[in-house]
């Protein structure tokens, strides 16, 4: 029995709880404004401004804005934007909604260094964030200069991109995180905002929660008395240094441990809000809960990450810092950054000295080179940076150990090639040896191959991904991230890494596995995933009630139903998180048809297309709902429109071509098919149909050809290898039938049509 494939929800793990402090009062706690906080806390709110944090987002006004508005003009693609002043008003004459140029008034600034973006209010409360933004650095680094994010592509008025778009909105994409206390406040009806925030900055109580309860107990208890117990300032969120400190206790292996109070985790998941690629799933933001009961982040994915976890694109810190050994040892951020400044603790390397013997770890044994060169730094190594948004170089904070045997055996990036560019992969593995030995450091088992075979379906992939799941020393997003892509593969003998995991003491596991469990036949699911309905952390119970959706409620227990009715509410309540969103409707639409509830699912869908017309998933996904309905002219009119608003939509060029096999139009079917399969060549099961449509046509050599094509690219693929034993034995090549065939049985010892196939296929061959 060969198990399919399901999508799934993963969540990235913090040991502890956040500190939350409830206030003894019954009132909820409001903001209070970082000037009341000011007045105790001095020394903070010094530091504090300055920072970025403090200048996030401004008013526009002459001491704010550093841009050059003294009628300068910039050319990008063919579009002149002029930047000027009218009336103490700060203006850009650019191309706005219509594609036409006009005059558009900046209200606000957005960010500081070393770039800047402007803002411009839109009548439906909308602030939409400029493609062109202002270089902060100096002349001499190549600064003071208008500059385009996106400088060789060209975004029409229509696109999401173009800076009028939905991916521009700041209320969407950027404001929780730029602002204190951000109240979305969408009007879906109006299709509109009326968005506010307790303070315009990244303030005190963006971090801390809102101050009320313990400004009230501040001012009854005068700075200087007695320390207060835990729990009674009335502060939402504690995020001080926990008492004690770090010692190298073993001056051999020169690394500190945390001498002291076991350390809270409630910092990392503060900033983790902000300085994660992740998703919100509740709202407003509940101060105090732990982050996965609030948010999911992204997990190890194609586009965001390396196969080995090292950043690709613009993913912040949190994924990078929660696989290093420093996050499992208990190191937080303030180890390192000031929190109030935002500055390091210390300068060069001696920030790391804090904690790792310089004479063993800053001298030309351990780093070997010039000492005081830019390769004798520590982040040269051990934090790359990779450049986003043109100018802003930022570090990767796994601080990961180089790997350049890793680059050589599957491809991933080294540190080493930043420097020696005429040197290969196999010459920095080998000098690495010579250093170090073959047994050095860099050796450690690492999960970067079990990836590796998953994202290209490789022969070993599930075995290497079941075991990497069940591997408790690895990180937990790096498990999560097996998980997810174990379900390409799943079986029964994989089946029992994934029952293992879903009561795991890490959460994104545990979602994770969840997620798999969807893959699983409807009888199999109630008792794996019911428990976890009840589950302290929100994206686990998220993931589990996902996975129920449609499990048969008569085979449940009443206590479950209700446990499902809870958690089921809680998943829908995380969509209209995102209500302003296309997407959020068609993962709506989705869920209620797994739930049965089709005229839910067709407004939903609806709704998704008012948001955006253009909305090619939710129009092939109505279509299909459509065609299920028995409606097919109406499908038909819907795909035609998919074409024509989305011509490059691989998705629906593939069901459009079904459409056209299911009205028996063949010809038109394969080359949709066709088209298709070359839109997305890393996803081999366009490919497959495209093979069966061909066979099917009577182009059996073509539908071998697009199978070997497609094998080559993922040779996993239990499909692609079932139909080339099939179509090369109806050829008359036995021998070659059998090599696939062995593959197929081999990567699902339990299906036992495969097992079959092998055996008649021996037969024939005469081996048996």
């Amino acid at each position: 029995m060969t198990l399919g494939g399901a999508a799934g929800l993963a969540l990235v793990v913090l040991g502890a709880m956040v500190g939350c402090q409830r206030p003894a009062s019954v009132e909820p706690a409001t903001f209070v404004g970082a000037a009341k906080c000011a007045t105790c806390h001095q020394k903070e709110a010094a530091a504090y401004r300055g920072s970025d944090h403090a200048r996030a987002m401004q008013q526009a006004d002459d001491t704010t804005v550093l841009g050059d508005f003294h009628n300068a003009r910039f050319t990008h693609r063919g579009v002149t934007s002029t930047f000027f002043r009218r009336d103490g008003k700060f203006l850009v004459r650019t191309d706005g909604p219509d594609g036409k140029l006009n005059d558009f008034e900046i209200t606000h600034t957005f960010g500081v260094t070393p770039l800047q973006q402007y803002l411009v209010p839109f009548p439906d409360g909308r602030l939409q964030t400029l493609g062109i933004a202002w270089d902060t650095r100096s002349k001499a680094q190549g600064g003071q200069r208008w500059f385009h994010l996106y400088p060789g592509q060209t975004f029409l008025a229509t696109d999401p991109l173009h800076w009028t778009g939905r991916e521009q909105t700041w209320n969407y994409q950027c404001a929780e995180c730029h602002s204190t206390h951000l109240q979305k406040n969408y009007d879906a009806g109006q299709n509109r905002y009326a968005t506010t925030w307790a303070e315009l900055s990244v303030s005190c109580e963006a971090c801390h929660g809102p101050g009320s309860a313990h400004l009230a107990w501040a001012e009854k208890h005068p700075a200087g008395g007695q320390k207060a117990p835990p729990g009674t300032t009335g502060l939402m969120v504690k995020l001080g240094r926990t008492e004690g400190t770090w010692v190298v206790n073993d001056k051999q292996h020169g690394i500190a441990e945390w001498n002291g109070r076991p350390r809270s985790s409630a910092e990392v998941e503060a900033c983790a809000r902000c300085h994660a690629r992740r998703r919100p799933i509740v709202e407003p933001y509940p101060y105090g809960r732990p982050f996965p009961d609030t948010h999911v982040p992204a997990l190890l994915e194609p586009g965001l990450y390396h196969v080995d976890g090292q950043i690709l694109g613009e993913v912040f810190e949190y994924g990078s810092f929660i696989q290093s050994r420093m996050f499992r040892a208990g190191v937080t951020c303030s180890d390192c950054h000031e929190p109030h400044s935002l500055g390091l603790r210390e300068a060069g390397n001696a920030v790391c000295a804090q904690c790792h013997l310089t004479a063993k770890f800053d001298t030309p044994d351990h780093h070997r080179h010039k000492p005081g060169s830019d390769a004798a730094r520590c982040v040269t190594c051990h934090m790359p940076a990779r450049t986003y948004m043109v100018v802003d170089p930022r570090r990767d904070h796994s601080f990961q150990v180089p790997r350049p045997d890793l680059s050589a055996t599957i491809g991933t990036p080294h540190v080493c090639s930043g420097c020696h560019r005429d040197r290969s992969s196999k010459w920095a593995a080998e000098q690495v040896v010579r250093w170090y030995g073959p047994a050095g450091h860099a050796r450690r088992p690492h999960f970067a191959p079990a990836l590796d075979a998953g994202r290209r379906g490789g022969l070993t992939a599930e075995r290497t991904l079941a075991a990497l799941v069940a591997d408790t020393g690895q990180p937990g997003i790096a498990r999560a991230t097996a998980l997810s892509l174990l379900r390409d593969y799943l079986s029964l003998a994989s089946l029992p890494a994934v029952d293992a995991v879903l009561g795991d003491a890490d959460p994104v596991v545990r979602a994770a596995a969840l997620a798999l469990v969807e893959a699983l036949p409807i009888d199999q699911r109630l008792q794996r995933a019911a428990p976890l309905l009840q589950d302290p952390m929100l994206a686990v119970r998220l993931a589990a009630a996902r996975a129920l959706t449609g499990v048969p409620r008569q085979t449940w227990s009443a206590e479950q139903q209700a446990d499902f009715d809870r958690a089921l509410a809680e998943l829908i309540a995380s969509e209209i998180v995102h209500v302003d969103r296309p997407e959020a409707h068609l993962n709506l639409a989705n869920l209620y048809m797994r739930l049965d509830r089709m005229a839910d699912a067709e407004s939903e869908l609806h709704t998704a297309l008012a948001l955006d017309p253009r909305f090619a998933p939710a129009i092939v996904n109505l279509a299909d709902l459509l065609r299920a309905q028995g409606r097919d002219a109406e499908g038909e009119r819907l795909l035609e429109r998919a074409l024509q608003v989305a011509p490059d939509s691989a998705e629906a060029l593939h069901a459009f071509g079904l459409f056209r096999v299911r009205q028996g139009r063949r010809r038109g079917a394969v080359e949709l098919l066709r088209r298709a399969a070359r839109r997305r060549p890393d996803f081999t099961r366009f490919a497959y149909v495209y093979a069966v449509a061909l066979h099917d046509t009577g182009d059996r050599a073509g539908a071998i050809t697009v199978l070997e094509e497609a094998r080559r690219k993922r040779a996993a693929d239990r499909d692609v290898l079932s139909a080339l034993a099939t179509y090369l034995r109806e050829r008359g090549d036995t021998m070659a039938a059998l090599r696939y065939a062995e593959q197929l049985a081999a990567l699902a010892p339990d299906d036992r049509e495969a097992q079959d196939l092998v055996a008649s296929l021996r037969h024939d061959a005469g081996l048996q």
